[in-house]
């Protein structure tokens, strides 16, 4: 390949294309660049000077910074963004700052979905997540609040939406329209936090508060039912002697909760001390010790019905065996010693992991091994969930508005 060089001859200053350092001369083609730019050509034997001086060598670097644009020479394209090996960013048309809380479909249009997230944000796709844009809801825009949407769930063509300050939109048209259901003050638990909520059927959701409470409708949320008929700070006062460390520190309220198939929970308490679990026809939650070192940052339900476990500064334990146990084994993880923040399954063998500083991991054997997409580790942003909606579509949800889709 041809270099550049600048001759100086104090009067006459050129540039000649160089092929080789072991040349004794630079060849001359007429009918190549010569010609085609006006570049003359000399012999090496004529280039040599005695010294170069500051104001030479000043020129000798403008002409090759130049010489490009003289020789009509395309400069490289700036490396763009690393392609994820698994996963595309779909950039999205929203404010900096905002988190990603919530994504859901419409079971009978897989290309028609809602993304939820801070500052009142509720976006749509009818492309299957490759483009979104800001959804307008004219009953959530009424009062002077700043919303946090923090879950959605469909069945059928029936949709709720919960948020923060107390919010609950309910549509029967597969998102098309949504109307407000208006929340009851008379319901236990901190009105103002609804963390969860699940369609269960026709007209029918089940709803969780940050302190516990769960709520089932099925009348469309006008009234709601208690499923647990004691509150967690109760159970706690009740169960502190039986040895549940941390149960006397607890601030009454949740960090996460989780649901499985079966209708099944799991929540870590605000702490991280220790863990809930409840299910259905349970009077009241049921408190855990955490049986690991590290308090907890989040707990979740593998494919196959067991438990898993993160722990603060990126420690990942799976429970031995299925259902609700407090057997947990560690498994090495290449964390980086960033926090591990969720986990989804894709089927019983794949799953992914997503945490702080982009960390997004991969195990194909049902969590035994875990390796590393290094290529995230240039998104600037931390991963807060992992959804998978089948086996073909899955997202990952970070803040900054950075949404992740999955390739497969």
């Amino acid at each position: 390949m041809a270099t550049l060089q600048l001759i100086i001859d104090y009067c006459n200053p050129v540039i000649v294309l160089k092929p080789s350092i072991k040349s004794i001369f630079i060849k001359t083609d007429n009918r190549n660049y010569g010609r085609a730019s006006g570049v003359r050509i000399v012999p090496r034997a004529c280039l040599q000077k005695p010294s170069l001086t500051r104001r030479h060598l000043l020129a000798e670097t403008a002409a090759i910074s130049i010489a490009p644009l003289i020789l009509g020479i395309e400069s490289p394209a700036k490396s763009e963004e690393p392609v994820l090996s698994e996963w595309e960013r779909v950039y999205l048309p929203v404010d900096p700052g905002v988190v990603l809380l919530d994504i859901a479909f419409v079971p009978d249009d897989l290309n028609h979905g809602f993304l939820l997230g801070t500052r009142q944000t509720i976006m749509e796709t009818k492309d299957g997540g490759n483009t979104w844009v800001p959804r307008s809801i004219p009953s959530a825009e009424d009062e002077d609040f700043n919303y946090r949407f923090n879950s959605i769930s469909f069945r059928g063509k029936e949709g709720w939406i919960v948020g923060k300050p107390a919010i609950l939109l309910y549509t029967s048209d597969a998102g098309e329209s949504w109307e407000r259901i208006p929340l009851s003050a008379q319901l236990p638990g901190d009105i103002l936090m609804q963390v969860y909520i699940k369609a269960t059927g026709e007209n029918s959701a089940e709803m969780v508060t940050d302190e516990g409470a769960i709520y089932v409708t099925s009348n469309r949320g006008y009234n709601w039912r208690a499923a647990v008929q004691e509150t967690v700070s109760a159970t706690l006062n009740r169960t502190v002697s039986s040895g549940i460390s941390g149960a006397s520190y607890y601030t009454g309220t949740f960090n996460t909760v989780n649901r499985s198939p079966d209708g099944s929970y799991v929540a870590v308490s605000s702490r991280g001390n220790f863990y809930l679990t409840w299910v259905p026809g349970q009077p009241y939650w049921q408190p855990h010790n955490r049986g690991v070192a590290r308090r907890i940052q989040n707990m979740g339900w593998r494919a196959d019905g067991g438990l898993w476990l993160l722990v603060r500064g990126g420690g990942l334990y799976l429970s031995k065996g299925t259902g609700i146990s407090e057997d947990f084994e560690e498994i090495p993880v290449q964390s980086r010693g960033f926090g591990i923040l969720d986990v989804g399954y894709r089927s019983k063998e794949e799953a992914w992991a997503a945490g702080g500083s982009g960390i997004l991991l991969r195990t194909t054997n049902g969590g035994k091994t875990w390796t590393r997409d290094k290529a995230a580790d240039n998104i600037a942003a931390n991963l807060y969930s992992v959804k998978f909606i089948d086996n073909k579509k899955g997202f990952v949800l970070g803040n900054d508005g950075v949404l992740l889709r999955f390739l497969g």
